[in-house]
């Protein structure tokens, strides 16, 4: 199928879709001037000091550190916060937000920890951030405390070898040592109780819609961490009418039986279907 054609029924599909879920990876983020980490080079670009200590991602994502060397954690999650903090959604997120507010029944599923669709204005309640967010904080030692927001008044001083030098996060109730509320790498000690309400959310909109037709809108999501990717072909199993599942990525876009494919960029892709 060629790529006008793709591109028509994908756009009919939207208009006649009673329901919209979208499920987005780190690749979502890259038009907005963040990282996704791609492979062991692509990190170290990102984290220079990280490069020269020769730590990958997958070592640094660790909560070891917070117990070992709390002061480059928090350099490494502190600078992470600033810097999404300061980026602005890309055009997509608000392609997105204006199809959301056609259908009034979508969902979005996530596995990016930025906050990027709340900074966009989607609707808290019908987001799932499945590894939790970086605007959130647990108490490391698990005094008892329930996960609290990150304070907005709270100001990182980081210095040119990632260390954080100021006071670093604290648990308002033990005066212990805070940790994102994020999911990570042999992560044994996660509170997910946030994430759990926001699936009981997900399970609940599911049960409602199930009857209605579905587009799946799956974004930036590959195979490394297959997290978005198996909930969007899930759905698509389960649902109980009519789907339109359309898989947007440069790279991995392999593709199963019944899943239309643009092998683009998310900006890109939402900029040619809204046109």
């Amino acid at each position: 199928m060629i790529l006008d054609e793709q591109v028509e029924r994908i756009r009919e599909s939207l208009e006649s879709s009673e329901a919209l879920f979208i499920g987005a990876g780190a690749g979502i983020g890259v038009d907005s001037g963040l990282p996704d980490f791609r492979g062991t080079e692509g990190f170290w670009r990102a984290y220079p000091p990280l490069a020269k200590l020769g730590i990958r991602f997958e070592e640094m994502a660790n909560p070891h550190w917070f117990h070992d060397n709390p002061s480059l954690a928090w350099g490494f999650y502190g600078h992470r916060l600033q810097k999404y903090n300061e980026t602005i959604p890309h055009e997509g997120f608000s392609i997105l937000k204006k199809w959301t507010d056609s259908v009034n029944a979508s969902f979005v599923f996530t596995s990016n920890v930025d906050g990027q669709f709340q900074a966009a204005n989607f609707l808290d309640q019908s987001i799932i951030e499945c590894h939790g967010s970086i605007h959130f904080l647990q108490c490391l030692s698990k005094c008892g405390k329930d996960i609290w927001p990150f304070p907005e008044d709270y100001s990182f001083s980081i210095d040119e070898n990632l260390i954080a030098v100021n006071p670093l996060p604290k648990c308002p109730t033990c005066k212990g040592l805070a940790r994102p509320n994020i999911l990570m790498f042999s992560d044994f000690d996660w509170d997910s109780s946030r994430v759990n309400k926001q699936n009981e959310n997900f399970q609940s909109w599911v049960d409602s819609n199930m009857s209605k037709p579905l587009m799946i809108l799956e974004m930036g999501a590959g195979l490394a961490v297959p997290t978005v990717r198996s909930t969007c072909q899930e759905l698509f199993d389960q649902w109980q009418n009519e789907v339109t599942y359309l898989r947007i990525n440069p790279r991995d876009v392999s593709s199963m039986q019944g899943v239309v494919a643009l092998k683009m960029g998310a900006l890109e892709a939402l900029q040619l279907l809204e046109q």
